[in-house]
């Protein structure tokens, strides 16, 4: 029979730093917020920094490979987009960072394995038993360290442990190096964009004028101009089917909120699905393969790619491009007007809103059919490359997701 422990018995715990805003700085140590764990990794693209000369006042914070992170106060695990309870494994890049409040990072204990117990953070039981011990209204819940600490957990013996890591660390390893060589592709198409649509420098831009647009924009390249988002594509603006009718949704047409764009270029797997009846009802909502989307409420600016006919909801803009080759240009452009989303969607309200209408009179820069087909050319492999990439993952995780609760519980005993 498989003894239970306590995780307290198994773990230790230190809790994340608190520091006010003149501790930190442009550049120094990294600094890991409960917004900064998603997908169980820790993104540090929209990291803040801890000035040097704190390091050592403050290093009990650090952050060490292998990790586990645990959110302990946020919005409640049931609500969409939920932040406590959320886990993530410090990976080596990672490594060195410090721990913001908020969150809780936990150690094993001698005799047990560092590997197992991130693993044991990815337990569907070990999110369960969050959800039903997280307090507070469902916008601000806080998971207790008293009532982590109480969580049982099956120890299974030292080598299982070992055997269990090994085999699911195989998964993890495939899914970050698929996530580095996502992040190296993106990077070379949009280092090409930029130097191609922001500097101009285009292949035979020496043997083209700049004329003056009569906008905003200034000087651009002969034969581009400037025309507004409605000019480009059909711009569609998503909506909910009434959740009074429990038949609209399902598990068929990918409902896209939000939540669902962060970090991924292209929408693979969505946390809600429509029925074929939900989408039929609003039929004109219907957006195809390859369709841009943006989020235009609240978090305003997050892009990604449709992947297979879809809906969203209202909070997310959707732009079909009139021509095929717009879309890569396409997802670069709407990538870099995050601020000026930000700026348009800012009317005094505590939250932002571009509406359709503001939305489709957004004016932006499009090249001459020419140089769009060129990269289209020079990038739709690097957009497709990504494509599989994340689709790989999905599978990938999927299976881990599978084989987690039955390898880190002893259920499967691995023999040597």
């Amino acid at each position: 029979m498989t003894e239970i422990k306590k995780l307290s018995d198994i773990a230790e715990f230190i809790n994340g730093g608190a520091w006010d805003q003149g501790s930190y700085s442009d550049k120094g140590i990294a600094v890991v917020r409960v917004s900064d764990v998603k997908n169980g990794e820790i993104d540090l693209s929209q990291c803040k920094f801890l000035k040097k000369e704190l390091s050592e006042k403050y290093k009990k914070h650090q952050l060490q490979e292998d990790d586990l992170i645990i959110c302990t106060v946020g919005s409640h695990p049931t609500q969409p987009g939920s932040v406590v309870g959320r886990t993530a494994v410090v990976s080596s890049e990672v490594t060195g960072s410090y721990l913001n409040q908020n969150a809780v990072l936990l150690r094993a204990k001698e005799g047990f394995d560092q590997k197992w117990l991130g693993f044991l953070g990815s337990n569907p039981d070990f999110h369960s038993y969050i959800k039903a011990h997280a307090r507070g209204a469902a916008s601000q819940v806080r998971m207790s360290i008293s009532a982590l600490k109480e969580m049982p957990i099956p120890s299974i013996s030292l080598a299982q442990q070992k055997k269990s890591s090994d085999i699911l660390d195989t998964y993890r390893s495939s899914i970050r190096n698929n996530l580095k060589k996502i992040k190296v592709l993106e990077k070379m198409a949009q280092t090409i964009y930029i130097e191609w649509f922001v500097n101009f420098r285009f292949p035979g831009h020496e043997n083209v004028n700049l004329v003056d647009s009569k906008t905003d924009f200034g000087e651009i390249p002969e034969g581009w101009t400037v025309e507004k988002m409605l000019d480009v594509g059909q711009v569609i603006t998503g909506k909910t089917p009434s959740k009074l009718i429990e038949s609209n949704f399902g598990h068929e047409v990918p409902f896209i909120k939000t939540p669902d764009l962060h970090g991924n270029m292209f929408c693979i797997k969505t946390s809600e699905y429509l029925s074929e009846k939900g989408a039929s009802s609003q039929k004109k909502k219907n957006l195809p393969r390859n369709t841009l989307i943006v989020s235009c409420i609240g978090t305003l600016g997050v892009v990604s790619i449709t992947t297979k006919e879809s809906q969203t909801n209202q909070q997310i803009n959707a732009l079909v491009p009139n021509d095929d080759t717009f879309l890569e240009y396409g997802y670069f452009l709407l990538k870099g007007m995050k601020k000026q989303l930000q700026n348009l969607g800012s009317n005094g309200a505590t939250m932002g809103n571009v509406n359709k209408g503001k939305f489709e009179n957004i004016k932006v820069i499009l090249p001459s059919k020419a140089n769009l087909n060129e990269f289209n050319q020079v990038t739709s492999t690097m957009f497709q490359l990504i494509e599989n990439l994340q689709k790989q993952n999905l599978y990938l995780t999927q299976t881990r997701d599978l084989l987690i609760p039955k390898l880190v519980t002893g259920e499967i005993e691995i023999k040597a």
